[in-house]
């Protein structure tokens, strides 16, 4: 096997790698791809297949040492941005209708929801402002 079949046989390695990557979302498959490019670019240089194999490995590793715990720590991280009624949580609304531990209705962000009392024993007149602490469903959960 000359260099230009070792190349070559490296960037099959790394396009077989891909789909993996691909199919199972597992970002390893990922990193080793990389390795197979940068083996592919070694054997391109003229080295031989030891060297192929030790930058192979040496990127590969090196990924998903350092790689790896970063994306960890960006999955693990809420987003900074709060969507759906993630949004309306901590929201002030209006009254529309008495909302007491059983239901009632409130206007919260332009819209009509309906919504009951976090204390049981505790009663909103029409007119005054509560704060949404929990959506339930389709029904606010306010104090």
């Amino acid at each position: 096997m000359n260099n230009i079949d070792a190349w070559v046989w490296w960037l099959v390695v790394a396009a077989a790698l891909g789909i993996p990557l691909v199919v199972t979302a597992m970002p390893e498959f990922g990193m080793f791809a990389v390795g197979a490019v940068a083996a592919a670019g070694t054997a391109g240089l003229g080295a031989g297949v030891v060297a192929q194999v030790l930058v192979f490995v040496l990127v590969s590793v090196a990924l998903i040492a350092v790689v790896r715990p970063i994306a960890a720590r960006h999955a693990a991280q809420r987003p900074q941005l709060a969507t759906g009624v993630d949004a309306l949580k901590g929201r002030q609304a209006v009254v529309l209708e008495r909302v007491d531990g059983s239901g009632g209705r409130i206007k919260l962000a332009g819209e009509v929801w309906s919504a009951r009392s976090l204390d049981t024993g505790r009663a909103y007149e029409a007119g005054e402002e509560v704060d949404v602490v929990e959506i339930e469903g389709a029904t606010a959960i306010v104090i």
